[in-house]
């Protein structure tokens, strides 16, 4: 078996992507037993501390199970997998560059999800909430740079899910967020200029701001359906 040695750097998590990879690549197929462990350490270079923790990580994601006397199963990601799976599947795709299915996929679910949280957050939103949305906007707008104007961006997502009053939306907003915000760096255009990402975002802070969910819902689907446009440049 050929021995692959990771660097000591963050090395659980590059030993979670390691084997996230060859696991989606179907080195391991679902179904199918990893090798035991002392072998599967050796073949990464770590210790089996280190891979007994990647395994934890893989099994909360629903890549992989343990089970009592047979193992580590590898699963079927689309029956045992949650959003916080997202993250993986998406830095897995762009580095093999099948990205094309994973990225449509999570830009329509943005979308979607994004006018559902603003059209509640319209008709939930507490006075201090707008004032909030107001102020982040603004942080957006003032921003130094397109990696802080994408980052302010993202919060005000978050905000917008903390006032639609309901916890679920906030976690579903998390994930999404959390599966973007590992590889914005490949989407950076819609901010390039935070004045103009600031006042593409305006309209969705205003209607929420109003009080108008169907305003909101408009905005948002006709913000995220551009930033969309702009940062797979279709």
């Amino acid at each position: 078996m050929t021995t692959t040695r990771i660097a000591h750097d963050s090395l659980v998590d590059a030993l979670v992507n390691r084997i996230r990879d060859d696991v989606l690549a179907r080195r391991y197929p679902a179904g199918s037993r990893l090798p035991p462990e002392r072998d599967l350490a050796a073949s990464y270079g770590v210790t089996r501390t280190s891979l007994k923790h990647a395994l934890v990580r893989l099994a909360q994601a629903g890549l992989v199970e343990t089970r009592h006397g047979v193992g580590t199963v590898v699963l079927d990601y689309r029956r045992h997998g949650g959003p916080d799976l997202l993250p993986m599947l998406l830095t897995h795709a762009l580095g093999e560059g099948t990205d094309g299915r994973w990225l449509v996929e999570v830009f329509e679910v943005r979308q979607e999800v994004g006018a559902l949280v603003a059209a509640r957050a319209a008709a939930h939103r507490g006075a201090d909430q707008a004032d909030a949305l107001r102020a982040q906007l603004a942080a957006v707008t003032a921003a130094r740079d397109a990696d802080a104007a994408q980052l302010a961006e993202a919060e005000v997502h978050r905000m917008l899910a903390a006032a639609a009053g309901n916890r679920v939306y906030e976690l579903l907003v998390n994930s999404l967020l959390k599966a973007y915000l590992e590889v914005r760096s490949l989407f950076r255009a819609p901010f390039a200029d935070p004045a103009v990402a600031g006042a593409r975002l305006a309209p969705l802070v205003d209607a929420v701001c109003a009080g108008a969910p169907d305003a909101a819902r408009t905005a948002a689907e006709e913000y995220l359906a551009r930033t969309r446009e702009l940062m797979l440049g279709r």
